[in-house]
């Protein structure tokens, strides 16, 4: 196999077989072919796509790159999971471990770095001194035994290919490829060994795929390659047009994540936390409904008994879970509201590049990440406000740079006489 017969075939609209696809991910895995070489591939699928059998079979090649996981038959457990696509704000995985866990079901998840304008679960839990992403399968089974829940980064022998690749699509222009996600997403849940999945899947100007129909169409792809896998998929479809909660930024986030465990977060991010742990608990070997599972989450933050399991986790970890161990950035200036009116919109796109460009994310994928930097929107849409009043605050290193944030962010507010159209955090479920 030729890299350039592969990339040649894509751009021209062609085909690719399993075996070829296999070879030529192997082949990248093994340094046999470049990252200019997968670039140009990533960008021939992006203006020709993939069918869904090309689709599965490349998932199934980036399986075949390394190793798999059987944590369910380590533990005895049924054993579930939890993705999203990606968002501006979204920190879920951190809160949800936490109300699960302390409900009885193991929670062990791999997780990524932040891809484009969107953070990674990773780069915010890093943000907590002390808390090690890296743990072998052995020490994350171990864990998963006697503290309940761990999160940990993708082991280098666990769909090696999708490590490479992810980093590589970041700084390429190449993140937005509805059967790369798919791909992404389904091999690492399939070879981390996941019985059911709940797939996050944000819709809207923050979020990879901007329309209903472009996310109904990811979910029901990535439905289909669970299927195929012989695992239960259910993909909640939910608004990234405005950023989810208030905090932007790691250690920001962090604090939001854990003020949610106690039952003190924002509104839309504590009713998505609740129903996506109510669904992993229904979807465990409980035996118990969706309704029983939300009120057990529900239970788990009123009794203290998810923030007792935070505090587990982030100790058995390595970390220090005490807030006041976060980095704090040096400069907070506040975004004050140009008149009186309604929030009409957040662009949550913008508000995540100006994040990034805070230094919250990576413009490459070899860029150090600022923890301490980040934004709180502290009015929402539909939020009524005066002149004058905060409707972000701006956390930075620097004044120049915070002064560029809070232009970048007043810009990405509209200020309206109306009140908005409102709508929940969950747009549709699909199973």
């Amino acid at each position: 196999m030729r890299a350039a017969d592969v990339i040649e075939r894509k751009r021209n609209g062609g085909e690719h077989t399993p075996e070829e696809l296999e070879e030529f991910v192997l082949g990248y895995v093994r340094d046999e072919v470049t990252d200019y070489q997968m670039a140009a591939w990533c960008m021939a699928v992006y203006f020709n796509g993939l069918s869904g059998a090309e689709t599965f079979a490349l998932t199934d090649a980036m399986i075949r790159s390394g190793d798999t996981l059987d944590v369910g038959g380590a533990l005895g457990r049924k054993v579930v999971d939890k993705h999203s696509t990606g968002g501006v704000g979204d920190k879920t995985s951190i809160a949800v471990g936490p109300i699960v866990a302390a409900c009885g079901v193991p929670l062990g998840k791999m997780s990524g770095r932040g891809l484009g304008h969107t953070g990674g679960t990773l780069d915010k839990l890093e943000s907590i001194p002390g808390f090690r992403v890296e743990l072998s399968t052995d020490e994350m089974i171990e864990q998963l035994r006697t503290v309940g829940m761990a999160i940990v980064g993708q082991s280098d022998r666990l769909v090696p290919a999708d490590k490479k690749l992810y980093a590589l699509r970041d700084v390429t222009a190449t993140v937005d490829i509805q059967p790369l996600i798919a791909s992404s997403i389904m091999s690492k849940k399939l070879a981390a060994g996941a019985d059911a999945i709940v797939l996050d899947v944000k819709v809207g100007d923050g979020a990879f795929m901007k329309s209903l129909d472009e996310a109904r169409s990811l979910a029901q792809e990535m439905i289909e390659l669970g299927r195929r896998a012989g695992r239960e998929v259910t993909c909640l479809l939910t608004d990234m047009d405005q950023p989810l909660g208030s905090a932007v930024g790691n250690a920001l986030e962090i604090r939001e994540a854990l003020d949610t465990v106690r039952g003190e977060g924002p509104a839309d991010f504590t009713e998505l936390v609740l129903d996506a742990s109510a669904r992993l608990l229904a979807y465990s070997d409980l035996d118990i409904d969706l309704t029983e599972g939300r009120h057990r989450a529900e239970a788990a933050v009123a009794d203290g008994s998810a923030v007792a399991m935070y505090d587990r986790w982030i100790r058995a970890q390595g970390g220090d879970p005490d807030p006041s161990a976060l980095p704090e950035a040096p400069v907070r200036v506040s975004v004050p509201a140009p008149r009186d009116g309604v929030v009409g919109r957040i662009g949550a796109l913008a508000v995540g590049v100006a994040a990034l460009e805070l230094g919250a994310g990576r413009r490459t994928k070899t860029d150090p990440i600022d923890h301490a930097v980040g934004i709180l929107c502290f009015a929402k849409r539909g939020d009524s406000v005066l002149a004058g009043d905060d409707l972000a605050e701006i956390h930075a290193r620097d004044e120049a740079s915070a002064a560029a944030g809070v232009q970048a962010v007043l810009d990405a507010y509209t200020i309206t006489d109306e009140p908005p159209p409102t709508h929940g955090i969950l747009l549709d479920v699909l199973s």
